[in-house]
Formats: C-alpha cells, structure tokens, sequence
C-alpha cells in the first residue's frame, strides 16, 4: 500500500478546516456590507432628524412637554431608561418598513411611515433623553457607553466626508432660501400687477 498523499494534497484543506475557512471568508465579503447598511442607516436617521428638527423645536414649546419633563424628572434612573427605550424599540421598526414600501414601489407610503415614524420618535425620544439625561447618566454602564459613543460621534463630525457633507447640505439650504425669495417677490409682484 503507498503511504504518500497524492501531489497537492499538502496544500488541501483538510475537510474539518472547510467551514472554519468559508466562515472567515464569508465574513470578510459581508462586513463591508454590514458596515455600508449601518452607516446607510444613521445617514437615514441623521437626514430624518435634519428634516423634523424644526417641528421638534416648535413641539417642545407646548405645555403638555413641559408637564411631560416634570413627571419624567421624578423617576429614578432605571424606570427612566425603560421610558426612553421603550418608544425607541417600537418606532425603529419602521424605518425598514418604510423602505419595503419604498422598494415595492409605494414611495409615497414608504416616504409617510418613516417621516411620521422619525417624527415621533424624535419629539418622544429626544425630548425624554433630554430630560432623563443626568438619571441615565448615573447608571455606570450607560455613562460608559454614552462618553464613547459621543467622543465617536465627535470624531466622526470631524471628518472631511462629514464636514464636506455639511457644506453641501448647507449650499443646498442656501440655494433653497434664494429660490424661495425670489419666488416670494414674483409672487407679490403678480399679486400687485
């Protein structure tokens, strides 16, 4: 009987090794995946908030937030976090959502659900983040995650790709005002003439 392995066979996995190697390979292939689809994400969440931050602003005047902040305010650190997770937990599902619709060709729809949904969740989720904000800060591992994700979020504003982004989107509202000027002084001109 000949003891030798056929030429080649050296450089064969051996068949115990093959899922080891098809996992570390399919890992590589779909991390860039993974990451493009969570960036894709907060871009998505970032824009929402863009858009309805002025509505926020205005909601947060109402009486019924400032009652809200009150209540909020006298709960304890724990009872806090449920409040603002909570809200969180249910309105994010939407977004996906939103995007099936988009991608099923309901635009419009889809467009609906995720505004409404961001909407919600920002005035909600925000507005109680803010107020909850030195309890949640008193639970040792929320604080730890909070500097990190912030000192991140910090970083991350200070890349060029983020602040040309700015700029862009900045040119964009700047643009937008001008033509809203001048649309206004024609329309008082046809009002007038």
């Amino acid at each position: 009987m000949n003891s030798t392995p056929p030429a080649g066979a050296k450089d064969r996995p051996i068949p115990s090794e093959r899922p080891a190697q098809l996992r570390s390979l399919l890992s590589r292939l779909l991390r860039p995946v993974a990451v493009l689809l969570a960036v894709g994400y907060f871009v998505l969440d970032a824009l929402a908030y863009w858009v309805v931050r002025p509505v926020v602003r205005r909601l947060a005047r109402l009486p019924l937030f400032a009652r809200i902040g009150v209540w909020v305010a006298g709960l304890g650190p724990y009872p806090s976090l449920v409040l603002v997770l909570v809200p969180l937990a249910l309105l994010e599902p939407a977004k996906p959502v939103g995007l099936w619709l988009f991608a099923t060709g309901r635009p419009v729809a889809g467009m609906a659900v995720i505004g409404v949904a961001e909407l919600v969740k920002i005035t909600l989720v925000e507005r109680l983040f803010h107020v909850a904000k030195p309890k949640l800060l008193t639970i040792g591992w929320f604080a730890w995650g909070y500097v990190r994700v912030t000192a991140w979020l910090s970083w991350l504003n200070d890349t060029a790709a983020i602040r040309a982004a700015r700029r862009l989107l900045h040119g964009i509202r700047e643009f937008g005002r001008r033509i809203g000027r001048r649309l206004s002084l024609i329309m008082g001109r046809a009002t007038r003439g």
